[in-house]
């Protein structure tokens, strides 16, 4: 985590939906829970969650192409391509929004 965060601890945020929390999961958790700061969240929470807005908005710039994939690897290669045009900037503001959000939520400290 020292090569992303310059504080040496990363931030994990994982809602508490059932499909999120296998055995296995929290089982590495658990045993990297030293490395990162884990904040649990109420299931179905999509508003702390900044991979709701990337999905659509890689789904919306894939189906604005002026021609629509039309095997999987087609959809690999518009979702890779669509992803390498977000710019820092976009990322920062979903990531700061996230912030605001968070910061009123019982689920981060």
């Amino acid at each position: 985590m020292s090569i992303v965060h310059s504080d040496e601890f990363g931030q994990f945020q994982q809602e508490s939906e059932t499909p999120h929390t296998s055995r296995v999961a929290n089982k590495w958790l658990q045993e990297h829970s030293s490395d990162f700061r884990h904040f649990h969240c109420p299931p179905k929470s999509p508003d702390m969650n900044i991979i709701e807005p990337i999905w659509v908005a890689l789904q919306c710039a894939v189906q604005k192409r002026s021609q629509p994939p039309g095997t999987p690897m087609g959809l690999r290669a518009a979702l890779q391509d669509s992803w390498c045009e977000k710019t820092p900037g976009y990322l920062q503001t979903l990531i700061d929004t996230s912030c605001c959000i968070t910061s009123v939520c019982s689920c981060w400290p």
